[in-house]
């Protein structure tokens, strides 16, 4: 018994008719009423009742169509799951995410993702750089948005946005008055660290603006970068971040950009991913990053 022939006995149960069906289905009347011959012969019982006011089911015959029916709903179903998973649009993408985005591009990447490709299942992991990093060998998450380069990762990555250095300050804070706030007004200051996000390479950079970060009083708190949003609102002291963490409100907060004489200090961002990743929702994600930011340094037919 072949897929079609199960459409075939499907198409005569709606029209009633061989003629009917068999110009809907463009094959040759003889050649239908020749299908649901064989069929009843295989299934030794009589499937369709044929008289001069038309052709049809039996008591049989409805049950089989009932039964035919779920079977080629299902297949069809089953086929177009298949199909749009092979393309990508569903399945499932996990995501390492390394700062804040309650503004910026990463939110507007992953908001026009979502838009493209609702049926794909978006998980997202936080975590420190090194972290991810460890994770897309893993192979835990398939891509991850990390800020500055990493030299030691031998697979794939795009360049993508780059984002200013913002300070977080309490309100009542005297250089909250400020419009910017420069580097060296950082000093004596009471520093909110963290592991997670970008803080290591924040850290970094203060360090290379200063010359150290002796000057500072740095307090270390194993908790996520909104939970130290709060302790800024609450004085505890401030939190050195990038603007994609000014788009929530937080009580009590204000955020002012870090400028050298130079201006405002930014860093980039980059997208890691294995070269031998075959998720198929990865490669959809891929295309919307090169869409979005293209890499003008890359050679002609290069990927």
């Amino acid at each position: 018994m072949e897929f079609r022939h199960l459409r075939w006995a499907i198409v005569v149960s709606q029209h009633r008719s061989l003629r009917q069906a068999a110009d809907t289905l463009r094959i040759k009347q003889s050649t239908l009423s020749r299908c649901l011959r064989n069929l009843e012969h295989r299934l030794g019982v009589t499937l369709f009742e044929r008289t001069n006011g038309g052709t049809r089911p039996t008591m049989e015959g409805k049950e089989f169509v009932d039964t035919a029916r779920r079977i080629v709903d299902q297949t069809l179903a089953m086929t177009v799951r298949i199909k749009n998973r092979s393309r990508g649009e569903s399945g499932r993408l996990t995501i390492g995410i390394h700062a804040s985005f309650s503004a910026g591009n990463l939110r507007a990447t992953l908001l026009e993702h979502r838009t493209r490709f609702p049926k794909v299942n978006t998980q997202l992991v936080d975590g420190p750089k090194d972290h991810l990093i460890s994770d897309l060998v893993g192979p835990a998450i398939d891509v991850a948005f990390v800020a500055e380069p990493n030299p030691t990762w031998k697979g794939r990555s795009l360049l993508l946005w780059s984002e200013r250095v913002v300070v977080a300050l309490p309100k009542s804070h005297p250089l909250a008055a400020r419009g910017v706030v420069h580097w060296s007004e950082l000093r004596e200051q009471t520093l909110l660290l963290t592991r997670y996000g970008p803080a290591p390479e924040l850290l970094k950079l203060l360090i290379n603006k200063l010359g150290s970060s002796d000057s500072c009083r740095l307090f270390h708190h194993d908790v996520v970068y909104d939970q130290l949003l709060t302790l800024v609102g609450a004085e505890w002291g401030v939190l050195l971040a990038l603007e994609g963490a000014t788009g929530a409100a937080y009580e009590g907060v204000t955020f002012r950009e870090v400028h050298d004489a130079d201006g405002p200090t930014r860093l980039s961002f980059r997208a890691y991913w294995r070269q031998a990743n075959s998720n198929p929702s990865l490669r959809p994600f891929l295309d919307l990053l090169r869409e979005r930011y293209p890499d003008f340094s890359a050679e002609p037919g290069t990927e």
